[in-house]
């Protein structure tokens, strides 16, 4: 994958995720409409490619505002990630040499592969993880909307700590898909997998578009390295 067409696909989801987090503020307090409307058609341009370098600014600017007005990244991993992807595409655009933009997609990618391995490594170091009873927590007590035969899943104590150990280890060896472009596809189809999983059972619907839009600059770099 080129360097051009990694950045063009990081652009694309992006603003996929972006109008997805947007338009879930439409039918919430009308004050924010104004911001999100705006961040909604911004999205739309940057989906279509026009004046893209001033629109990723421009949503830069509009991500520090919304940023002061909740107080921080309210919705805390999706959102940071969003203002993380943000970043790296607009330097990537606007870094002053071929070096410094490919080093911008490059460190994007870097993040990525940490935000799996730092989420792994917290849950190995936790007991209740280590034993499947986080897992059962999380079925059994979720807020997100969870059915009735999902949460029966907390009593099956086998099924919790084989799936607990299943997730705490493909996060934790996720950085093995750097060695082979094999096992880079398993990889992300079956990090997908998990934020699609996520966001059906949980309700976490805004992982899956934000973090699909850094497995681009992934796959650019893997081949960049590998050479």
């Amino acid at each position: 994958m080129t360097f051009e067409l990694a950045l063009r696909l990081t652009e694309i989801l992006l603003a996929l995720a972006l109008i997805q987090q947007s338009a879930e503020h439409l039918g919430g307090t009308p004050r924010d409409w104004p911001l999100f409307g705006l961040r909604i058609w911004l999205a739309l341009a940057l989906l279509a490619g026009l004046y893209t370098p001033f629109v990723l600014v421009a949503l830069l600017a509009l991500g520090i505002v919304l940023l002061h007005r909740f107080a921080g990244p309210y919705n805390g991993g999706s959102d940071r990630m969003t203002l993380l992807v943000l970043i790296c595409v607009t330097a990537a655009h606007l870094a002053p040499t071929a070096a410094l933009r490919e080093l911008a997609l490059g460190y994007l990618s870097m993040q990525l592969i940490l935000s799996y391995v730092i989420s792994g490594w917290v849950k190995l170091r936790n007991p209740s993880w280590r034993r499947g009873q986080a897992l059962a927590d999380v079925f059994r007590f979720s807020a997100y909307p969870v059915s009735e035969g999902l949460r029966l899943h907390a009593d099956r104590a086998g099924v919790v700590y084989g799936a607990s150990w299943s997730v705490m280890i493909f996060e934790v060896a996720f950085p093995l898909v750097l060695l082979h472009p094999a096992l880079l596809a398993v990889g992300l189809v079956g990090a997908a997998g998990f934020h699609l999983a996520n966001a059906c059972l949980f309700g976490l619907n805004r992982f899956f578009w934000i973090w699909l839009a850094a497995y681009p600059s992934l796959i650019w770099f893997q081949e960049r390295i590998m050479g």
